[in-house]
Formats: structure tokens, C-alpha cells, sequence
């Protein structure tokens, strides 16, 4: 058990839980938020319904982890950003190699979930395999266990807490089999005990790494898409599914399935599409103006290119800064890596002359699959696992929070088509 990190919890929640609790009483009836009827029609866009304390992401400021803008957390390793997504402090030494070390002890993977994944095809997509080996392992879920046993409703959190270690534990090494069977790249690398979380992720893919820059890399993926509040897709399904008290593996089984979508995570591996479909076109690696023209024909047509705009940004996603700094420091020269700077150069001003974009600026996607690219990872069908892992810290957090303070049931009310005509004929 993480000791130090489970007794932070332990002391912060009695006010925490009076906090929330005074809240509600005092304020109970003051209007939050109002709905228009095109947020109805746009997918409930921009309405504030939830509570989420783990990171923000303002219109101009981009991620913001427990107060800290995400471009100060690059230097961290994810167990850090882990530690702090659930208390609100980062982690002493002590503290985080006694979660370093409860990791390492939760890490073995039970011998049927390479059962069930050996079992499925070949050319199943490895976002579903991730999704089936973590409800597969449903089982071993220690909420449902004490839930059935009756335990006390403000001591859920405790299993849940249990649950979503053991998960962060097992999913580097389930997400790097997954890649060595899809790709063939041989048998499965035995886990590194000695190393941190993300390099010994890096170690079990198996991608070359002379110099250890790889592992930095992991390290650095892995905090960036950590975290992004609680109203995208897999965090708010995360949540939807977790607040019937559904455990840790089912509630992040459907997560990650909300993630595999092409509007969210799988965006990743379309922007790296994009990039060498126009590498390929061009024919060579294209000028600025060959890039500008690409993409100019692609916007007069009415396409789009991949990588550019946010749904709730209207900056330049720091996390796409972030990889931008990494790849300018490691791998200047690299011939994809450097599109990736045109491209940033060039589109936003197309799309603020066409004057249609709301955010002409890149997402953390723009940039990401080009740097793996570089290590060999070619395969960018896995890119959206490596999103999974990393997005599995924040829903771990998130869920142990949400049971922490007791949370309920997210109910919120649908309306008929016919409701909306009268009311909007008042």
C-alpha cells in the first residue's frame, strides 16, 4: 500500500468533505450557470455542471495541474504528477519511492489476461485490447469485494483507491504486450523493477534507446496527457460510469473506449497521418510554400488539417509547446519533426485570414506522433494506447476523488424536441 500518499488523503478529507458540504448548504440554491439552446444542440459545449479539482484548462491558459500550468510539470516523472493530481502537493522522496515501490508490487498482471488477448485476432485494434485486458481483470476488483461486503459508504474510496493502483500498475506492461503482438516484434519484455513507471514502459516496448532519450520521452507523454478536467469524453464517461458505483475497471474500460473516438484520442495518430500523407503527395519534404499551398487547396475545399484547433483552447496548447521544445532540443533535424514546425508557422495565419476557426492554434496532437515516429514507432494505430496509459493516472485520481467525497449519481435531465419548441416560442 502507498502509505505516505493513502495517509495525505486520509487527513485532507474531513475538510475537504465539510468544505463541499457547507457549500451546498450556504449556496445551494445560487445560479451557477445558465443554458442556451445551442449548447443543448452542441453537445452540452461549455456548460459547468461538474466538479473537478485535479486541473482546469482555461480558454487562454491552457492545462493547469492542481494550480500548475502544465509547462512547469515537463521535469516530473508521471508518479509525481499522480501524487499531486490526488492531493494537490507534489511528492518528497520518501513519499515517491513509497509510491514507486507499492507500484512495483501491485505490477504482476494475472496470467489470464494474456489469455484473453492472445485469443483475440491479430488485427484487432490495440485501443480494444487495451479496453478488453482492463475489464477483464474486473475480478480482481477490491470495491466491488468490500462494496458486496457492506462497507461504509465514506470508506469507498478506500477499495476504489486500491483498484486504480493496481491498474496503474499492470497497464504499462498490458499496453507494451499489446504492441509487441500487434507489430510483431517479438516476445514479451519482463518489466525493469529499477526503473521509474514511464522508462520502464519505454523498456518493455522494446524501442531502441541507446542514449535513454526515449525513456525521456515516455516520461514526458506520460505527464501531458495525464489530466484535462472532467467534461472530455473519457474523463466524463469515466465519471458517468463510475458514479453508479461501478468499479475502477469498468468505469475505465468505457473511458478508454470514449478515448479510442477520432475526435479525441485517436486524433493523435490522424495528425501524423496527415503529415506524411503530405510528405507522400508532395513527393519530397516539402518548402513553406509547398506547405502553405497543401494546405490552402486542403481549406478551399472545405477539409481541415489535423492538429489545428481545441474545443475549448484559443491558444496554442502548451502540451504541443511542450513536445515542440522537447523535439527542437533531441531531434532538430528530423525530417517529420521539422513539418511539424511549418506547419505551425503556417496554418495559423490561413486560418485567421479564412476567418472561420475559432482556435487557429495547434493541439497537443499536431506534434506528438512525430517525435515517435522518429524512435521507430511507426505504428501510429498504438498511438491513441499510449494516450490510455497516460490518461489512466488522471482517471485514477479523479475516481478515488469522486468517491472520497461521496459523490452521486450524475443524473442530468434530457428534454423533448417538443419541450424545446414551446419553450423557445416563449
Amino acid at each position: 500500500m502507498s502509505r505516505i500518499l493513502k495517509e495525505k488523503l486520509t487527513s485532507q478529507l474531513p475538510e475537504l468533505r465539510e468544505e463541499a458540504k457547507t457549500l451546498a448548504k450556504n449556496f445551494g440554491t445560487k445560479v451557477m450557470d445558465q443554458v442556451v439552446l445551442e449548447q443543448i444542440y452542441g453537445g452540452m459545449r461549455g456548460i459547468k455542471g461538474l466538479v473537478c479539482d485535479t486541473s482546469s484548462v482555461g480558454l487562454d491558459t491552457g492545462l493547469i495541474i492542481r494550480g500548475i500550468p502544465i509547462l512547469q510539470l515537463t521535469d516530473k516523472l508521471p508518479e509525481e504528477v499522480f501524487y499531486l493530481l490526488l492531493t494537490g502537493e507534489l511528492p518528497d522522496e520518501e513519499a515517491l519511492k513509497d509510491l514507486q515501490s507499492d507500484l512495483n508490487k501491485r505490477s504482476e498482471v494475472p496470467s489470464y489476461v494474456w489469455d484473453v488477448l492472445n485469443s483475440l485476432p491479430k488485427d484487432t485494434h490495440p485501443m480494444v485490447m487495451l479496453s478488453t485486458a482492463i475489464m477483464s481483470m474486473e475480478k480482481e476488483s477490491e470495491f466491488r469485494k468490500k462494496y458486496d461486503e457492506g462497507i461504509a459508504k465514506d470508506k469507498l474510496w478506500e477499495p476504489m483507491f486500491d483498484d486504480c493502483l493496481n491498474i496503474i500498475a499492470r497497464s504499462t506492461q498490458i499496453a507494451a504486450f499489446i504492441y509487441r503482438k500487434c507489430f510483431d516484434k517479438g516476445d514479451m519484455i519482463p518489466p525493469d523493477p529499477s526503473l521509474d513507471w514511464a522508462a520502464n514502459f519505454a523498456h518493455m516496448l522494446g524501442i531502441k534507446d541507446d542514449d535513454g532519450s526515449f525513456k525521456k520521452l515516455m516520461r514526458l507523454y506520460l505527464v501531458l496527457h495525464s489530466d484535462h478536467e472532467s467534461g472530455n469524453v473519457s474523463a466524463f464517461t469515466c465519471q458517468v460510469v463510475s458514479s453508479a458505483l461501478s468499479d475502477a475497471y469498468y468505469s475505465m474500460s468505457a473511458a478508454l473506449n470514449g478515448l479510442a473516438g477520432p475526435l479525441h484520442g485517436l486524433a493523435n495518430q490522424e495528425c501524423l497521418r496527415f503529415i506524411l500523407k503530405m510528405r507522400e503527395t508532395i513527393g519530397h519534404v516539402p518548402s513553406d510554400d509547398e506547405v502553405r499551398d497543401y494546405c490552402q487547396k486542403l481549406l478551399d475545399s472545405g477539409k481541415v488539417v489535423s492538429g489545428y484547433g481545441h474545443a475549448v483552447l484559443r491558444i496554442t496548447d502548451p502540451r504541443f509547446t511542450a513536445f515542440l521544445n522537447w523535439g527542437k532540443e533531441h531531434i532538430p533535424d528530423d525530417e517529420t519533426f521539422r513539418m511539424v514546425g511549418q506547419l505551425f508557422n503556417i496554418v495559423p495565419d490561413l486560418l485567421m485570414k479564412q476567418g472561420k476557426a475559432k482556435d487557429p492554434w495547434p493541439n497537443v496532437d499536431a506534434g506528438s506522433g512525430s517525435l515517435l515516429y522518429h524512435y521507430g514507432m511507426t505504428e501510429y494505430k498504438f498511438y491513441t494506447v499510449l494516450f490510455g496509459v497516460s490518461r489512466i493516472l488522471g482517471f485514477a485520481a479523479q475516481l478515488t476523488i469522486a468517491r472520497a467525497m461521496q459523490f452521486p449519481l450524475i443524473r442530468p435531465k434530457s428534454v423533448t424536441t417538443e419541450w424545446i419548441k414551446k419553450q423557445a416560442a416563449v
